[in-house]
């Protein structure tokens, strides 16, 4: 038996379907989901990823911004601030990005957000950070 997996930011749904597993960071830990998991409400860490096992296919890994996560009757919803597929993410960009705020931010975000962001967005892509 799967779990339904929804991966939503406040412009898209950027992923949905049938999981075995879903893993997050949440501020109280890190936290894996099966089928009959308790119900859950907790609050994503900001830069952090989030990793999808959907059933019969390869790891879904997403950066994530700010945002909550939610289990109840096998069904897990991610709602971030902020999220993107790690296939997405340009890897040049991401590292400027990450350098860019390791030299002191936009001026928009504070630094360490900011640096925090750009690792997840590099470890979501796959790049060792």
């Amino acid at each position: 038996m799967a779990i339904r997996v929804a991966l939503v930011s406040p412009e898209r749904e950027v992923w949905a379907g049938e999981a075995e597993m879903v893993v997050a960071q949440t501020i109280e830990g890190e936290i894996g989901i099966r089928t009959g998991h308790s119900p859950v409400l907790g609050v994503l860490v900001d830069g952090s990823v989030v990793k999808i096992f959907p059933t019969g296919g390869d790891p879904v890994i997403a950066a994530v911004g700010s945002g909550f996560f939610s289990v109840a009757d096998n069904e897990v919803s991610v709602l971030a601030e902020q999220a993107e597929l790690g296939a997405e993410i340009d890897l040049a960009e991401a590292r400027q990005a990450l350098a860019e705020a390791q030299g002191g931010g936009d001026g928009d975000n504070p630094q360490a957000v900011a640096e925090r962001r750009a690792r997840a967005r590099l470890r979501a892509a796959g790049a060792d950070v």
